[in-house]
């Protein structure tokens, strides 16, 4: 499977984004029609010699132009738009995404009804079956827009709006803030990787169970220092506990922060501005903003080299 993102309406991988692109090209192809035909009958009836007779004018552009072309267009974007998919809580995969300046919550509901699974800014799914997406926003208006594989949908705070979502192939499609939501709503993205069925189980499988990492003096000085820096204070790692505040790290859903228990797995950091290796995460710790200007993330910029290393090594580790 390749990690190249698509975002393009032109290349629609899923039923609703080709019923929308099908309907776009239809509509394009009929709008130049009915200007190319408008625009003949002008230059004829600026010819010389030629008698302009109101009726033809009234009878062709008034009456038979709206009837025939202006109708056709109405019937058939009628039509294939009762057939985008409608949404349905009744799929057997449910995902709730709630939008964060500027970053994407992603919650699974747990297979065996427990407690949901938690990630960020990567959705998966599996190639070929409908899921169901309950859309919301914990602070201003956001707006998911796959365009490889739906139309956009509005996320706004104290609601919820469902949208069905399938890729009928396996890849990774890029989606984007459409809702201009403040100073970091350009760099707003969300991959979607849709996979074989077998494979995503098993990933959803990995999803549910608590974070394990290698086992290297490195690592555990990172996990270390996770804790001792205060990482955990906004940032959850289910199997890491604070001994701080002596319970488990606090649950990112009630600070804004992204759940970070796999982290290591995800392909990208900052909701899409980098891609997700050691060096671009060392560097996004010591100072985000120079990614992401305006990111509610701190700086670190007096942690010192070798713990900088180990608590990305540490994040690096989370698969």
């Amino acid at each position: 499977m390749s990690n190249f993102a698509q975002q393009s309406v032109l290349h629609p991988a899923g039923p609703d984004a080709a019923i929308i692109t099908q309907l776009s090209w239809i509509l394009f192809i009929g709008g130049t029609v009915l200007f190319v035909g408008v625009m003949v009958l002008c230059a004829l009836s600026l010819r010389r010699g030629e008698k302009i007779r109101p009726m033809y004018w009234l009878l062709g552009g008034g009456v038979l132009l709206p009837l025939v072309l202006l109708s056709a267009l109405l019937v058939f974007g009628t039509w294939r738009t009762v057939q985008l998919s409608q949404p349905s809580s009744q799929h057997a995969v449910k995902i709730a995404v709630i939008g964060h300046m500027w970053w994407w919550e992603i919650r699974y509901s747990h297979p065996d009804g427990r407690e949901d699974i938690v990630l960020a800014n990567e959705i998966r799914l599996p190639v070929g079956q409908p899921v169901y997406l309950g859309l919301s926003s914990a602070d201003v208006i956001h707006s998911f827009w796959a365009p490889s594989l739906a139309g956009k949908v509005d996320m706004i705070p104290g609601r919820v709006h469902g949208m069905t979502l399938q890729a009928d192939r396996a890849g990774v499609y890029r989606a984007q803030c459409a809702e201009y939501c403040g100073e970091q709503h350009a760099r707003m993205a969300l991959h979607i990787v849709a996979q074989p069925p077998d494979q995503f189980q098993a990933w959803l499988a990995a999803q549910a169970r608590p974070a394990s990492t290698a086992a290297s003096a490195q690592v555990e000085r990172g996990r270390r220092a996770f804790v001792e820096q205060r990482c955990s204070a906004c940032h959850t790692v289910r199997g890491v506990d604070d001994p701080a505040v002596a319970v488990p790290t606090v649950q990112a859903a009630q600070i804004n922060a992204p759940d970070l228990t796999h982290f290591g797995s995800r392909l990208y950091l900052g909701a899409g501005a980098q891609p997700n290796n050691r060096a671009n995460l060392a560097a996004w710790i010591a100072n985000p903003h120079v990614a992401k200007p305006g990111v509610r993330m701190p700086a670190s910029t007096d942690m010192d080299p070798a713990t900088l290393t180990a608590l990305a090594a540490y994040l690096e580790s989370l698969k």
